[in-house]
């Protein structure tokens, strides 16, 4: 269960056989809660149907925001709660706490309420693999590297 008592986006779902974001596609694909039936994980590069290309699309718009990947990339490093977090990327708690609450209903970051305050921090490695390659990819492009593969 999530802080404000709705229950997770599920398992994390992966094939374990690309670094390259297959993960992050099969991540938006169903699956059944024992993880083992439902919707296959994504093995090949087809086509994504209407549904999944609207969750991917949900998901990078959201990393659109250079607010938003400052705090991602803050807490790819450590959990904070929001008064920390706003401190450490240099923005209003009250703006942390609104983008915080759209990248929690994507299912990009998470929250556990330790006492009176809720620490905040990615939902899984996907995230943090997600937010590396994108890193990767950009400083291939400032250094005119191309992976062929």
């Amino acid at each position: 269960m999530d802080v404000d008592g709705r229950p997770g986006l599920g398992p994390t779902l992966t094939d374990g056989t690309d670094d390259g974001g297959r993960d992050i596609l099969a991540a938006a694909l169903p699956r059944s809660p024992s993880g083992t039936g439902g919707a296959p994980i994504r093995s090949d590069y087809a086509p994504l149907d209407e549904a999944t290309a609207a969750s991917v699309a949900a998901t990078l718009q959201a990393l659109a925001t250079p607010s938003r990947l400052l705090i991602l990339t803050t807490l790819r490093q450590s959990s904070y709660p929001v008064g920390e977090l706003a401190a450490a990327v240099g923005m209003e708690q009250s703006a942390v706490s609104h983008q915080l609450r759209l990248l929690r209903a994507l299912g990009l970051v998470t929250g556990r309420r330790e006492g009176r305050r809720v620490v905040y921090s990615l939902y899984d490695d996907h995230v943090a693999q997600l937010l590396d390659q994108a890193v990767h990819h950009i400083e291939h492009l400032r250094l005119g590297v191309r992976d062929i593969g």
